[in-house]
């Protein structure tokens, strides 16, 4: 168990540092441009483990309830690390965007943070939800049954690969076709993997007990709606921003400054790269 988890505490920081060097010395980018590629590179390679652990529990679990696999409490006890240090990386670029705006002198480190946390409020909420609950419950209030709603619930990370090239693109690519199909992409990804996650969750068990879903919360542990009534409507406002985006990139022509770039943080980047991928 602990070997596991130290092994995800070297992995994810040691991935970003290397990461981080090689833009540097062996790309010359920038300190800055460099922590928020190598950031994004991590949360990607996150996600693609993830989704792929996600795609063989779920295809491996005929019973939803009792079938079990090897990798979900592995991967469980792997990743969790990856959401405290994620916080950190946050953070990192969260400073780059202070220091092109030409803000870093203003306040000290308590000032930084102060900022960062009220611009990253929910992603930190989120991220923190999932080390202080979603982890103790996934690991053992499930009591090793359910592991193929674990591995739906994996999958939801399918999105986060075309957000994080995304922020990348929106700086030097945002009018070029790739930047458009990730686009599209994206959209689809998250509304497939994260809104509609939690009702087909609802609806796999209705079909598992034969109960009508509306009859589901009351026969699903506390933990489970718990869960999904703190996690879903963080899926449908962040789907909203990327609808926003999407229908602004429809309507409004114009070219992003380096102030808009610098402007966007979080999930806000999302509607943004949308919005500034507009037509020519």
């Amino acid at each position: 168990m602990w070997g596991l988890m130290a092994a995800g505490c070297l992995f994810f920081p040691g991935l970003f540092l290397m990461s981080k060097q090689t833009l540097k010395h062996l790309m010359r980018r920038s300190d800055g441009d460099a922590v928020i590629v190598s950031t994004r590179l991590v949360s990607s390679v996150q996600a693609v483990m993830a989704s792929s652990v996600g795609c063989l529990i779920v295809s491996s679990c005929r019973d939803v309830v009792e079938d079990s696999h090897w990798l979900t409490d592995s991967y469980i006890l792997f990743a969790t690390p990856y959401f405290a240090y994620d916080i950190y990386a946050m953070f990192l670029c969260y400073c780059h965007r202070l220091q092109v705006k030409g803000h870093e002198e203003v306040g000290g480190v308590r000032w930084k943070v102060g900022g960062y946390l009220r611009r990253e409020k929910l992603m930190v909420l989120h991220h923190v939800f999932v080390v202080a609950f979603c982890f103790p419950a996934s690991l053992y209030w499930r009591q090793g049954k359910g592991d193929f709603f674990q591995g739906v619930l994996f999958l939801a990370e399918l999105s986060t690969p075309f957000v994080c090239l995304g922020k990348v693109l929106i700086q030097e690519q945002q009018h070029t076709l790739l930047h458009k199909v990730n686009g599209v992409l994206l959209l689809l990804t998250f509304f497939i993997c994260r809104v509609l996650l939690f009702p087909y969750l609802y609806f796999a068990y209705s079909r598992y007990a034969s109960i009508p879903v509306y009859l589901v919360p009351l026969e699903a542990p506390w933990q489970c709606n718990l869960g999904a009534a703190l996690l879903w409507p963080l899926q449908l406002y962040w789907f909203t921003l990327i609808c926003r985006g999407a229908l602004r990139s429809r309507s409004t022509v114009r070219y992003p400054t380096e102030t808009d770039c610098c402007r966007v943080s979080g999930q806000d980047d999302v509607a943004a790269f949308l919005w500034m991928s507009d037509s020519r």
